[in-house]
């Protein structure tokens, strides 16, 4: 799923970076640039940012359109610390944003929000801390928002309904706390998916997400208790569900299953019942159910015997293949 999600940012920012930049760079957003490179104490990644030479043909990391820049891309590259500048916001027709993998640290700056063509954001493996802003709601053409790999705090921000544009949010691996907020039960625009992996989250999650119909959502290795089979339903169009390593307790025989579930995770939980026989009907490409309470007879056919034993393992009485247990 994180495949497609990454081919389909790539496809787009090719065609951003497609269009017309038979023009020169345009003087303003030149001078930021040669800002941003001073802030950062002319690191050597910038080293092809030569004021002489045009920005929008020759300076690495940099894409135009019409003379203006509408990608900026600095990654992979930990000598370059500090934090995100202020001038950022100083480039208006940027599309795409990237500042990944560096040592970046503080928070986002508001600047950004003077960004209002913005669509991509890539801010993942830093060092940014802080609540997530909630000026980023500003932004209403952002598709895709990744500050993942972070040492974000707070709450997950419950104005995320309100970015009408939204496919997608990532923000695993940071210290984010609390739960999910129940604004999450309508969104103004898109369901994006959720990938909230690995942070500090906790609680029941709310009622209200049962009427919700989310492609993707990761929820694995927080602390969310009580009943998570409102995220099932047979008229979901779900293809991606994991709910490993919380603390998830309800009976997975009363489940019904969205016939696109491809990929299910509900491992390390406290999921009781019997698996459902319409299991055998979805064409499973992950499926872990190992370290919970189930019992009963595996069911036959479909792909769930091309799955791996330790992917049925540590069950209270589960037993047929692909488990050595007979029943």
């Amino acid at each position: 799923m994180k495949l497609l999600i990454r081919l389909s940012i790539f496809f787009a920012a090719l065609f951003i970076s497609s269009l017309p930049s038979s023009y020169s760079c345009n003087p303003k957003d030149k001078n930021t640039l040669l800002q941003i490179k001073k802030h950062f104490n002319n690191p050597k990644l910038l080293s092809s940012w030569d004021p002489q030479t045009d920005c929008c043909t020759s300076w690495t990391g940099i894409e135009c359109t019409n003379g203006r820049v509408t990608l900026f891309s600095m990654a992979s590259d930990d000598s370059v610390v500090g934090q995100i500048p202020d001038q950022i916001g100083d480039l208006p027709e940027l599309r795409t944003l990237e500042m990944s993998s560096m040592n970046l640290t503080g928070n986002i700056p508001r600047t950004i929000t003077k960004l209002k063509h913005l669509v991509l954001i890539f801010l993942s493996w830093n060092k940014l801390s802080g609540p997530i802003p909630e000026y980023i709601s500003e932004l209403k053409s952002v598709t895709f928002l990744d500050i993942s790999f972070n040492k974000f705090t707070g709450p997950i921000p419950g104005w995320l309904t309100q970015m009408p544009n939204l496919q997608t949010f990532q923000a695993d691996n940071n210290s984010l706390t609390g739960p999910i907020p129940n604004s999450f039960g309508s969104f103004v625009g898109n369901v994006p998916n959720l990938f909230l992996p690995y942070n500090k989250l906790s609680g029941k999650i709310p009622e209200s997400l049962s009427k919700i119909d989310f492609q993707a959502i990761v929820l694995k290795g927080n602390g969310f208790t009580g009943d998570g089979s409102m995220f099932f339903g047979g008229n979901k169009r779900t293809v991606q569900l994991d709910l490993s390593r919380n603390l998830f307790e309800f009976d997975l025989s009363k489940v019904k299953f969205g016939k696109s579930m491809a990929l299910l995770d509900l491992s390390h939980n406290r999921i009781f019942g019997t698996l459902p026989r319409e299991l055998t009907e979805l064409r499973l490409e992950r499926f872990n159910i190992s370290y919970n309470r189930l019992c009963g007879k595996i069911p036959r056919g479909g792909q769930l015997q091309t799955f791996k034993s330790y992917e049925f393992a540590e069950n209270r009485c589960l037993c047929g293949s692909p488990l050595k247990k007979a029943c």
